[in-house]
This record gives structure tokens, C-alpha cells and sequence, in this order.
């Protein structure tokens, strides 16, 4: 069997990890042959691919980012773009598909299975909001890397006597922001799932001075005041229709400064948190589901996507990641919100 692997969407920790396992198991217990398509879906649409094997994968179990590169290519919205995926695997003679990715990724992944291609899914993304799965790799990492940043803000802010703003990932669901800012003692965590009224943001940032300590915020990139409060821009949008984010952490520094008198400065961490090398957890759940992968595969149990349920990987249906996002539930938020202010 010849099997094609596949990265999609923003780039994240453990990519390569899931990417060594799908291609050492099925190698070491298959002897399947493996291409890599380059750039996530623009890879098959294009027939643009690389040799996967066992001196490919080896040494990139720590590395971030990923060996097969990636992109935002959508090709449900390319004329003829299913025909010429199914037309390039039957040129090269590949007869599955592990396609790793998050929402956009695996939403391709289910068109594709229903129209024929044979496909198994693994979930990734840094934001956690991927459905059926607990925990997606990458996410740990990420927390990690904006708890650090966050632990570090608290010295200059208290040395300044300021307010600092730190703008997390987080487009619709406000995971890195609740863990990050619970891990690292925020005073205040706003989150996309629940809309924030500022007025009750300056009062917790002013109690937070009057005992004199400097607050920290932390707010997710798509986190939005209560309506008519705050005016926010819009940005342009991506192949998947997605509104390009950033741009809240700054907005609300300037409300608070103008608010409270007192200095707010913003700092918003991006691109940073999914990048770099994975965490053990990361690489340990990336490895895991590469290895159920691939054995998915091998049972012909196409249109599934591998998730860690509880400690143990399951294999469940890939229309069941997608049909709606994981988004942070009321009472978790309630958990935090008894440190605030």
C-alpha cells in the first residue's frame, strides 16, 4: 500500500512527531511506502510531493513546525479541485490519505471521504477547539510557552506600575487563554465565549492598583466587549473565510489608560506560542495518535479521525470534529473568574 500525509493550517508543535510515527509504524509493521504532499491540500491538488521515509522522519521527533510545510489552501473552492486531487493519488498510486489538521484541514477531510477518498484524520491545533477529542497536540505546548511569557510580564509590570494586556491565540474558543491565565495568576481573562463588559474590566484592573500590585490581563485574540462598548476593526479573511485577528490586546489597553489615568501597555505574544519544539506531553500525544493513524489505515476505517478520549485513543468519526467547535463551557470560566480583580 502507498499512503499519502498531509499538513494543513497554521503550523504547531508536534507535527512532525505525528508525521515520524504514521511513517516508522507503517513501515516497521505494514511495509507501506509513504509520500508527503507538500503544503497541505495545495500538495494533492498540485501532485506536489516528497518521499517519506524511515532517513526522512529521522531526528525531527523534537523539531516544531513541520517537514511537509503547510498552507491555507481550500480547494472546495477550486473549480475541479476534488477531480484533480482523485486524478493526482491515481497517478501515484496512493490509496489512502492521513491528513493531519485542524478544523479547515479535517472539514476538507469529510468532503473528500464522502465523495470516495479514502482518509483518516488526526487533530491538531494550538487553540484545543477541535471536537470529539480532549486534548489536541499542540496545545500544551502553546499554554506553556504563553504561561512563561505571562509569569515574566508580572515582574515589569509591578517594577512600572502599570497595566499589561497580553493578547493570546484564540480565534472563537478561549482555552490558552483560560489555562495560560489561570497557570500564570492573571487578575483578569477575557474569552471569545463570553462577551466582556469593560466597565466591570477597569473596575477588577482598579482594585487590582489600590492594593498596589500591577494587573495582568490576558485576552484571546477573539475576545469582544459587550455590544455597543468598545469598536473593534475588522480584517481581511482567508481562503476558509475566516477575519483575520489581532488588534483587542491594543484596543483595551487604550480604553483602560483612558479609563483608570494609570499606564496600560499591550504585548501580544502570536506567532511565538506555536512556535518552537513540543513539549514531552505534545510529543507524547502527537506520537500516539500517529501510530492509531496509521492503524486506522491498515483497517481500512476511512473517514475517521484518531482522539484522545480520556487517556486512550479512540477512533471516531471525522464529521463529529467538525460539526461544531469546543468551546470553554460556562463553569470552567467560572473557575477562573474567582481570581479576578
Amino acid at each position: 500500500m502507498r499512503v499519502g500525509v498531509l499538513t494543513g493550517g497554521g503550523d504547531c508543535p508536534g507535527l512532525n512527531a505525528v508525521i515520524r510515527a504514521v511513517v516508522r509504524k507503517g513501515i516497521k509493521d505494514y511495509g507501506y511506502e509513504f509520500v508527503g504532499f507538500r503544503d497541505g491540500w495545495r500538495g494533492p491538488l498540485e501532485g506536489d510531493t516528497m518521499p517519506l521515509d524511515r532517513a526522512a522522519v529521522s531526528g525531527i521527533l523534537p523539531r516544531g513546525g513541520t517537514i511537509l510545510g503547510s498552507s491555507r489552501t481550500n480547494l472546495m473552492k477550486i473549480d475541479g479541485g476534488v477531480e484533480r486531487v482523485k486524478q493526482n493519488m491515481n497517478e501515484q498510486g496512493i490509496d489512502a490519505l492521513v491528513a493531519i489538521g485542524g478544523e479547515d484541514t479535517l472539514g476538507v477531510a469529510t468532503q473528500l471521504t464522502e465523495q470516495g477518498v479514502n482518509v483518516v484524520g488526526v487533530p491538531k491545533t494550538i487553540d484545543n477547539d477541535l471536537n470529539a477529542t480532549d486534548y489536541t497536540f499542540g496545545f500544551d505546548t502553546a499554554v506553556g510557552i504563553a504561561t512563561d511569557a505571562i509569569d515574566r510580564l508580572h515582574t515589569t509590570a509591578e517594577s512600572h506600575h502599570r497595566a499589561l494586556v497580553v493578547e493570546v491565540m484564540g480565534r472563537h474558543a478561549g482555552w490558552i487563554a483560560l489555562h495560560s491565565g489561570m497557570a500564570a495568576g492573571a487578575n483578569v481573562i477575557l474569552i471569545p465565549e463570553r462577551p466582556f463588559d469593560i466597565g466591570e474590566v477597569v473596575e477588577h484592573v482598579e482594585s487590582r492598583f489600590r492594593t498596589n500590585y500591577a494587573p495582568i490581563l490576558v485576552v484571546a485574540e477573539g475576545a469582544h466587549p459587550e455590544e455597543g462598548q468598545m469598536e473593534l476593526s475588522a480584517g481581511e479573511k482567508d481562503a476558509f473565510g475566516h477575519v483575520r485577528l489581532g488588534g483587542i490586546g491594543q484596543r483595551l489597553s487604550e480604553e483602560i489608560e483612558s479609563r483608570t489615568g494609570k499606564e496600560a501597555r499591550s504585548v501580544v505574544l502570536g506567532h511565538v506560542q506555536r512556535g518552537g519544539t513540543p513539549s514531552a506531553f505534545d510529543r507524547v500525544l502527537a506520537t500516539r495518535l500517529g501510530v492509531n493513524a496509521i492503524e486506522a489505515v491498515h483497517d481500512q476505517e476511512y473517514g475517521k479521525m484518531v482522539a484522545l478520549q480520556g487517556t486512550d485513543i479512540k477512533r471516531v468519526d471525522l464529521s463529529a470534529a467538525t460539526d461544531k467547535l469546543k468551546t470553554v463551557p460556562a463553569e470552567r470560566f467560572e473557575e477562573a473568574e474567582v481570581f479576578f480583580g
